[in-house]
């Protein structure tokens, strides 16, 4: 009996030292897809990729481009919902998927909009791209324009649509950028990804997305399909305030591409957890200035920091503040000051630059002789070391 009590009281030191578990994390499902791709909205973490960056014909998911130049030319006020848009016979002609809309006739924006996000429809594309731009080449060259600023770097557009054109392609990394931008620059319109349906001259179609009828987290984005680039679905959805986006291109059927999809999702949410660590301009530190009319200014970050880790390791995460020395004023708003380091187990998974959040104009003379003074001494002070 001594022996077992012997045994138990060296165990429970040794259980006490050791490290935290690991997180077990198995590999992303496997797909029948030519590509896919998952990544977290917030934190930009990619969770899961296949020939990600293998450039493919894209079908109707082209509209999620289409609809973001949309966006843009609302946001910069040169559009409203409410103009109405005259429907040219190249418009009314367009084969494939179609909202509908009749040559000569008035549409408003709004429902244009509404007729290629839920119904898909190459008329609504063609209509908002001449309305826009005059003619869809000159659109395509917009929609260029829009990628080559997003940094799509394997992306080219000969046409609002996405019917089959050898010089028409993208990839499903340039899809979750393009998606991720939509969504973080335009979220009220985005918000009209969910529609289940939408009637329009009396003719009532439904969103091609299975995904909106079977998970109640996903909220978007588009379908496509050709017979050149099979069934492909971009999805986004967000659980307890973490979104995912999902590319999957070139499936064999319509249920394949949502089951596709919903397997990277449910895998993402199932292993993966993101967390926002610090806000956007709010003051993490208090930096001496030299020579100013102040004698500090806040320091902080340009934009919130998120990261998404393996679940469980959360508490795992640290994070260490550098600050550039003898900073002399003046310093302007936004000027990079130093950096914000954040670790997992010792390792760096994310570095942020620092920037002054007020500006500081240069001191009195008074102040700057006095200062000239501190920083000879604090140079000294660096020399031996101190």
């Amino acid at each position: 009996m001594g022996r077992l009590n012997t045994l138990h009281f060296v165990l429970i030191p040794l259980l006490l030292l050791a490290k935290p578990a690991a997180a077990i994390i198995p590999a992303p499902p496997e797909l029948q897809a030519k590509s896919h791709y998952l990544m977290d909205f917030h934190s930009g973490k990619v969770l899961a990729r296949h020939q990600e960056d293998v450039p493919l014909p894209p079908a109707s998911l082209t509209k999620i481009m289409t609809v973001y130049v949309v966006f843009h030319e609302l946001a910069q006020g040169n559009l409203h919902l409410d103009d109405r848009v005259t429907v040219s016979e190249k418009a009314w002609r367009a084969p494939g998927s179609r909202m509908f809309i009749e040559v000569g006739k008035q549409v408003s924006v709004a429902d244009l909009l509404k007729g290629v996000i839920v119904q898909s429809g190459n008329d609504a594309s063609i209509a908002l791209a001449e309305h826009i731009a005059g003619d869809e080449r000159t659109f395509a060259e917009l929609m260029n324009q829009h990628a080559r600023r997003l940094g799509l770097t394997n992306t080219h557009y000969t046409n609002s649509t996405g019917l089959p054109d050898p010089e028409h392609y993208t990839t499903a990394h340039d899809l979750a950028l393009l998606t991720r931008a939509l969504i973080a620059e335009f979220p009220r319109y985005y918000a009209w990804f969910k529609i289940k349906e939408f009637t329009y001259n009396g003719i009532t179609q439904r969103n091609r997305n299975l995904l909106l009828w079977r998970d109640s987290s996903v909220d978007g984005v588009k379908t496509g399909h050709t017979e050149e680039a099979g069934y492909c679905l971009v999805a986004s959805a967000e659980r307890n305030g973490m979104r995912l986006i999902s590319v999957v291109l070139g499936t064999a059927s319509e249920n394949t591409r949502a089951s596709a999809s919903q397997a990277l999702l449910n895998y993402g949410f199932r292993f993966y957890v993101t967390k926002k660590l610090f806000d956007a301009d709010k003051p993490l530190r208090e930096v001496r200035v030299y020579k100013g009319n102040a004698e500090t200014v806040p320091v902080g970050l340009a934009s919130p920091v998120y990261v998404t880790v393996p679940r469980g390791q959360e508490k795992q995460l640290n994070s260490e503040i550098q600050i550039a020395p003898q900073i002399v004023a003046p310093v302007e708003r936004g000027q990079e000051l130093g950096s914000l380091t954040v670790t997992m187990n010792d390792a760096v998974i994310g570095r942020h630059p620092l920037i002054a959040l007020k500006k500081i104009d240069t001191g009195n003379w008074i102040r700057r002789l006095l200062d000239e003074g501190w920083l000879l001494i604090d140079q000294w002070r660096s020399g031996k070391g101190e």
